[in-house]
């Protein structure tokens, strides 16, 4: 990714989280990162994140989602015997977010998956998250979402965030971007 775009990304996540009016540091909008997963197309893949924080015992995000915009299919895998994997609480802040998980696939679903995407999402029954709606992830669940015409931004409440563990089913996905 361009340093530009980086910022360009920065500046609309900034603004969705001004219409969800959910207010951030200068600081923390200079620090939104931005992914596009490696694959360069950023519009239709990719996460815009805020991380208020992420210790040892919990973390607390904000994720932006530009319109239409797909998180990729992933799980949170245990991280040692002590350590589960990763349990996740995603609360709809702005607009609507199509969440899939494991079970019986939604007919007619609300999601729009890029063709040339299509073969890494697998999980197909859809939670419909609206502004105040929520839901609980259990650890190592397979999941994805999109965004709705607007954009969104969801809350997410978890235990630590071990994004470099993180399994996806598109083995050519990298979490962070590498910036030219």
């Amino acid at each position: 990714m361009k340093i530009e775009d980086i910022k360009k990304a920065r500046k609309k996540a900034a603004g969705l989280l001004k219409k969800a009016r959910i207010a951030i540091t200068p600081r923390e909008a200079e620090n939104i990162e931005v992914s596009d997963f490696g694959l360069g197309d950023l519009e239709n893949v990719g996460l815009l994140v805020v991380v208020y924080e992420n210790n040892d015992r919990y973390c607390a995000k904000e994720i932006v989602l530009l319109p239409r915009q797909i998180c990729p299919e992933h799980r949170h895998p245990p991280a040692g015997a002590a350590e589960p994997g990763k349990q996740e609480t995603f609360r709809c802040r702005f607009g609507e977010v199509y969440l899939y998980v494991p079970g019986e696939a939604t007919p007619n679903p609300r999601a729009r998956i890029p063709k040339k995407y299509r073969p890494h999402f697998t999980v197909r029954k859809e939670i419909v998250l609206q502004p105040g709606d929520q839901y609980t992830l259990p650890p190592d669940t397979l999941h994805w979402f999109q965004a709705g015409d607007k954009g969104a931004v969801l809350s997410e409440f978890s235990s630590t965030s071990r994004d470099e563990s993180d399994v996806w089913t598109d083995p050519r996905l990298e979490r962070l971007p590498r910036i030219d």
